[in-house]
């Protein structure tokens, strides 16, 4: 558990949502970018009284979120090959950090087996005004989210539980799902299957605290033939975490890797 006076700063940052699509205020301008020096220096300072005045604390309450600001900063050269952009006439909705798992499975009587992968499972929280105004933070978030501890759905007190925009897992080995419909709005849902798939830059989050066997591929989901659903497309970018070991030798029949990412759902 990673529950330290940095973690707790990570916490507030993760817990910060739209209240109603799509204005977050609380991510507005940001004065610097990811990495050494003085514009990183609220990594380090103490930690918010309370998940809501966290972007008081930092500054970060200026501003809207640009979702055509956003669209401009979504990276899909970095992956390997480039993905494809999204469809025409398709608008950006939301863009939301997963933190949750991979999940794998091994046949144990087979000496050379391999994992198969069956689908993930994550917890969903906004950073939209982040893409739109602070492009250069999205692939820390996911090494942020990463390195915290998964969040409780048992704990519904909880306000990072409270803040949560919607879930993801899989409906079938191929059919990813995302769903933000909560009690506290309902911005939709969709099933759609991966379209395309790239390796992720060499220079990704392997795993928790730098240890792992790497991040899992960039992807593009379409919308599922016939499917009425709210999202049409989804772009999984910024991937930390993930990977399994290449052979089943020593895992158990079912495993789980720890993994984040930043999600971009189109309506």
């Amino acid at each position: 558990m990673l529950f330290s006076r940095t973690s707790l700063v990570v916490a507030s940052l993760l817990a910060v949502t739209v209240a109603a699509r799509p204005a977050e205020k609380r991510w507005g301008g940001w004065g610097g970018s990811w990495g050494g020096g003085a514009s990183n220096n609220w990594w380090h300072s103490a930690p918010a009284a309370s998940f809501g005045d966290f972007g008081k604390r930092w500054g970060l309450d200026s501003g809207s979120c640009d979702m055509a600001a956003a669209v401009q900063n979504m990276n899909l050269a970095a992956a390997d090959p480039p993905l494809p952009s999204p469809h025409p006439g398709l608008s950006l909705f939301s863009v939301v950090v997963g933190r949750g798992t991979q999940n794998y499975t091994c046949d144990l009587s087979n000496t050379t087996a391999v994992p198969t992968p069956v689908g993930a499972v994550a917890s969903l929280f906004d950073v939209s005004c982040v893409a739109a105004t602070a492009k250069e933070l999205l692939p820390a978030l996911s090494v942020i989210a990463l390195n915290l501890p998964v969040p409780s759905s048992d704990d519904t007190s909880s306000p990072i539980m409270q803040d949560m925009t919607g879930h993801h897992y899989f409906l079938d080995d191929t059919t990813a799902f995302f769903n933000l419909d909560t009690s506290l709005h309902q911005y939709g849902m969709g099933a759609l299957q991966k379209a395309n798939a790239s390796d992720a830059p060499t220079t990704s989050y392997a795993g928790p605290g730098g240890q792992g066997n790497g991040a899992v591929q960039w992807l593009k989901l379409d919308v599922k033939p016939a499917a009425q659903d709210s999202f049409k497309q989804v772009y999984r970018l910024d991937t930390a975490g993930g990977v399994p070991p290449k052979m089943c030798t020593g895992s158990p029949a079912a495993f789980e890797v720890p993994y984040a990412a930043v999600y971009w759902l189109f309506k």
